[in-house]
């Protein structure tokens, strides 16, 4: 017994200690301080969740709380949002209800926890459009308070922090999601150091030994980096202090997932990537004369010692992104022969920089203008929201194409300036007007030269939208605008029209069966589907109406023609149309489809015996044995194998998260699997005859399809072949790269 109360005394006194963590880290805040309702809260909620464990071992209570210091200490917020996240798992785990939180902590408080437990599903529930909708009342009540989605953000970072005692299966949903949306909200907030860390996390669990790898790597050049980074600092320190400025000066590491991100999408080696590091200079402003102006004195400063790369120089001093950032960021030729980017900002923008949101309504409050792009967003997002029933994963990724984006910046012919994501058009400016010039843009003028709809946009156009009241928006417009708001709407009208479209044609459909003596049946309208080629009546319809199928004078033939013939069994079975058996006896419980069951608590082997695969190769990203994989359980019941950093597979975890499987690769010397190899390399005579006779007789691989190009001395080329399994290919990457004018060598997605 009294070992029992040696475990208790042990919790609680845990439990106490994170609790005095928390109180300092708001009384060092510069809030007001309200430390008994904080105190009341946390009360509350340790009384509520009292006795409850983590699957960890530890008592629930330490998640509310260390969400409630993330929300303090790396958020900066007050204490309503440090109340909300220690209660907000009592509604959804207790007996107690939004009404007792409202009587105990005020209408406020009760809001925020009420709108936390709506979207508890995680984001995604069990099912697509589930998910949809979690995501819609996520973001309604974002646009409503922030404070929602800034403690759900701590939330799951905290998840994050913990992952390591789930299930396999588990982490890879729970990463998945991570950067499919919680990552790019963080960003599109302005939390830069939790998207990192969101990012980081999600990256080791879905690829850990590319993980360990660059973070090996990091550990072993950082001697050289301080070297560099001390040499490069010393003239920029005496210069800065002659001036009379009060500032910091620190290197800043990229982060392993954006080493990673760049290694894969540049093909290149962790070596060939020069900006590891970056120097950050934040400065005291001086009163009385303008941050903007100091910024660019710092610049003036720097370029008095090292020489500047001109294409490199970003300036989100004179205007912010749209998520808050400012800060003036250019790139130097340092002492060593390496660029070295240098980020210059003041005290305020850095705060904004590392804590988002949460900062700027504090210099809000100090009546420093700041821009209201994150407004702005909000309300695109609310306008979204209105549109009729969105189809799950593209209303995700409609959302997520404002989440991430880069900024231009386009003027108007009276010169008012509207910003937009990299790379939108012409009509996505028209739609960022009005939707109405939108939906009767005929083209545009950019600089006064007449463009098509579909023409890119870049910072500093003027545009000018051309209209006609004529014009309606084609079904084409959504394949290239890009701004959610554009193809929301354009959407929207599309679906109302096809939907009045086969109306009418439904109509014309029953005028000719009427005519022609036949019964307006369902089972007759499904022939004439199936006979014209249409697995949906509704498509049937809008085809009728639309002129892509003739009707004939009468279809009683038609109809009576021989409907049962093999052929005609076959279209339908082809358009998934089958039959309706009169009445079929109801299948018994043990007698239905039998999907085979996984046990999800151990990884799924992949095996392979007498030619039989136990498994499923996914198309879009095709791995081969010893790739970082897992399985997702297709309608089938069959084991779809995809790769861990597959974009698909990255939106299967989001959604279907109770269908993920952990895999392990079984040995699979008998089988093959294509791969593709990249080799880039010094023209010479004989090269490609060395390359070929390497791979077919030192590793008596297949080659299947081989192209090669050389220009100007230099020559790239791809070779596909058969292989065994992850390590023939590493192998056969050492070997050729030995090979002389060879330079690199990578496998690359076909």
């Amino acid at each position: 017994m009294s070992e029992a109360n040696d475990i208790l005394s042990a919790d609680e006194q845990l439990i106490q200690e994170e609790f005095s963590n928390l109180l300092n880290d708001y009384l060092n805040s510069n809030h007001r301080r309200k430390v008994e309702r904080i105190t009341k809260a946390f009360n509350f909620a340790n009384q509520a969740h009292n006795g409850v464990k983590r699957r960890s071992g530890e008592p629930y209570i330490l998640h509310p709380l260390a969400v409630a210091r993330i929300v303090c200490r790396e958020m900066g917020l007050g204490s309503t949002s440090i109340c909300s996240a220690l209660l907000h798992d009592v509604v959804e785990d207790t007996e107690y209800t939004v009404d007792d939180i409202r009587d105990m902590f005020g209408e406020k408080i009760a809001q925020i926890v009420d709108g936390l437990t709506k979207i508890s599903g995680g984001i995604f529930g069990e099912k697509a459009s589930a998910q949809a909708e979690n995501f819609r009342k996520l973001l309604l009540t974002m646009s409503d308070d922030i404070r929602v989605i800034l403690i759900k953000i701590a939330d799951r970072l905290h998840n994050m922090r913990t992952l390591g005692s789930m299930l396999p299966a588990k982490q890879f949903k729970i990463a998945g999601e991570t950067l499919y949306l919680y990552a790019p909200l963080a960003h599109r907030l302005g939390l830069f150091s939790i998207k990192t860390e969101l990012e980081d996390l999600s990256f080791k669990y879905e690829h850990p030994k590319e993980y360990d790898f660059i973070k090996a790597k990091l550990k072993a050049t950082e001697e050289s980096r301080r070297a560099l980074y001390d040499h490069f600092a010393v003239p920029v320190n005496n210069k800065l202090s002659a001036m009379g400025l009060t500032y910091e000066m620190r290197d800043r590491v990229k982060s392993v997932y954006s080493i990673w991100c760049k290694m894969e999408s540049k093909g290149v080696t962790f070596e060939d990537i020069y900006d590891i590091f970056a120097v950050r200079i934040i400065f005291d402003p001086i009163s009385g004369i303008d941050e903007k102006n100091q910024c660019w004195d710092i610049y003036s400063a720097i370029t008095d010692i090292y020489r500047i790369r001109p294409d490199r120089i970003r300036d989100w001093v004179s205007r912010p992104k749209a998520n808050g950032y400012q800060a003036l960021h250019l790139t130097v030729m340092g002492p060593d022969g390496q660029w070295v980017e240098v980020q210059i900002r003041s005290r305020r923008m850095d705060d904004i920089a590392e804590k988002g949101f949460a900062a700027h309504w504090k210099y809000k409050e100090n009546n420093v203008d700041e821009d209201t792009e994150l407004d702005k967003w909000l309300q695109t997002i609310t306008e979204i929201l209105e549109s009729p029933d969105p189809n799950a994963l593209d209303f995700l990724d409609t959302i997520k194409l404002n989440l991430f984006s880069s900024e231009i910046f386009v003027f108007t012919p009276k010169g008012d300036i509207k910003t937009l994501p990299l790379g939108a058009t012409a009509l996505d400016f028209a739609y960022a007007l009005h939707s109405n010039i939108g939906y009767h843009c005929i083209g545009a003028k950019v600089n006064h030269r007449l463009v098509p709809l579909s023409h890119p946009l870049t910072s500093g156009d003027q545009v000018e939208v051309l209209t006609s009241r004529s014009q309606e928006p084609q079904p084409e417009w959504l394949s290239f605008v890009t701004t959610a708001r554009a193809r929301a709407k354009i959407d929207a009208v599309l679906k109302r029209t096809r939907k009045e479209m086969a109306k009418a044609g439904e109509t014309k459909v029953m005028n000719l069966l009427t005519r022609s003596e036949v019964e307006a049946s369902v089972a007759n309208i499904e022939k004439l589907s199936v006979y014209f080629g249409f697995a949906k009546r509704d498509e049937f319809f809008y085809a009728v109406e639309k002129g892509d199928v003739t009707l004939p004078d009468n279809v009683k033939k038609l109809l009576k023609e021989k409907t049962d013939n093999v052929l005609f069994k076959y279209v339908k079975q082809a358009l998934g149309v089958t039959p309706k058996p009169v009445k079929a006896p109801e299948p018994l419980p043990d007698e239905a489809d039998k999907k085979p069951a996984y046990d999800k608590t151990k990884p799924y082997v992949l095996r392979e015996e007498a030619f039989e695969r136990n498994y499923v190769i996914a198309d879009c990203c095709k791995p081969i044995p010893g790739d970082d994989a897992f399985g997702f359980v297709n309608d089938d019941g069959n084991v779809v194998v995809h790769k861990r950093s597959c974009p698909i597979a990255m939106r299967l975890k989001s959604s279907f998260g109770e269908r993920i499987l952990s895999t392990e690769w079984s040995s699979h010397k008998n089988a093959s699997f294509e791969a593709t190899l990249e080799v880039k390399g010094i023209d010479s005579i004989g090269v490609l005859n060395i390359i070929t006779k390497t791979i077919s007789e030192q590793f008596s691989v297949n080659i299947q399809r081989l192209t090669i190009e050389a220009k100007d001395g230099v020559f790239e080329g791809k070779i596909k072949m058969k292989v065994h399994d992850v390590e023939d290919i590493q192998k056969m990457c050492v070997t050729l790269a030995k090979i002389k004018n060879i330079k690199s060598v990578g496998r690359i997605a076909d």
